[in-house]
């Protein structure tokens, strides 16, 4: 009786590692965790959600690098958190994506079927250090853009390099900075004068309420645009002020715990 036992106990042990290797690959940035159901969107519908090019604007979203640097769990490499990499990573394009007003779409079927050839990839390593992440972002958000892989890269980056960084956080070197989310925000006003509030969001969370990413939104022209129900304030940051990690090149998991002199009560101490 050992034989079978051990024959069917061999074949469970294949099945689940097949359905393992199967499963598609996580990106290295934290998804969305905004309770809003994606496939819903007013205004469309059953037939045209998650179809390419259907949805009402963009959403730039730009990640606070050290905030993900020092909250990350995994132990794969991460150029931007090399400490050996040399580069200071400030702002990094989290991704561009298609949004309802509310809801989103995603992983749209496309000719493509979601295959970013490696130099496209290579191109897009100065403002998204991470292959992973370019390779997952556009699966799951630049299918549903409906302009093909070289079609919305370019326009990532075009939209990218429209955004003017204040000046006082394309280099933060105060391990003590507090800011409320409305003097962040009224700092990106007043470097891009076409910004108006509600067009852009902030994002905060984790120990000491870390910023973790900054939103603004576009029409499909490329134009600033007012943001829809997924980019609110008040639940993407309910706090009255953010701690702001400081940049440091490569700054490593763990590195940004609790910078010195910082009261344990603005960031405790992880758990």
């Amino acid at each position: 009786m050992r034989a079978p036992v051990a024959r069917c106990a061999a074949v469970l042990a294949a099945i689940a590692l097949t359905t393992t290797t199967a499963l598609p690959q996580r990106g290295p940035y934290r998804e969305r965790s905004e309770p809003y159901d994606s496939q819903y969107s007013r205004g469309y519908d059953r037939n045209e959600r998650d179809r390419a090019g259907v949805f009402d604007y963009y959403v730039l979203a730009l990640s606070w690098s050290p905030t993900y640097c020092a909250d990350r769990k995994s132990e794969s490499y991460e150029p931007q958190c090399d400490a050996r990499s040399g580069r200071p990573y400030a702002f990094v394009l989290h991704g561009l994506w298609p949004q309802y007003e509310r809801g989103w779409p995603q992983h749209c079927q496309t000719s493509d079927r979601g295959w970013v050839p490696g130099p496209m990839a290579e191109r897009m390593l100065d403002i998204m250090p991470s292959k992973k992440l370019i390779f997952n972002e556009y699966r799951k958000h630049g299918t549903c853009s409906g302009l093909g892989v070289d079609g919305y890269f370019n326009l990532a980056r075009r939209l990218h390099d429209k955004v003017q960084i204040p000046q006082r956080f394309v280099r933060v070197t105060d391990d003590r900075l507090l800011v409320s989310p409305g003097e962040l925000i009224d700092d990106f006003l007043a470097a891009n004068p076409n910004l108006k509030p509600d067009m852009i969001a902030v994002m905060c969370g984790g120990s000491g309420n870390r910023l973790r990413e900054v939103r603004i939104c576009f029409d499909k022209e490329g134009n600033f645009r007012a943001c829809g129900r997924n980019e609110n304030q008040h639940r993407l940051c309910r706090a009255d002020r953010m701690y702001v990690p400081p940049v440091r090149a490569g700054a490593a998991r763990g590195e940004l715990d609790r910078p010195p002199g910082l009261p344990r009560e603005i960031v405790p101490s992880p758990k």
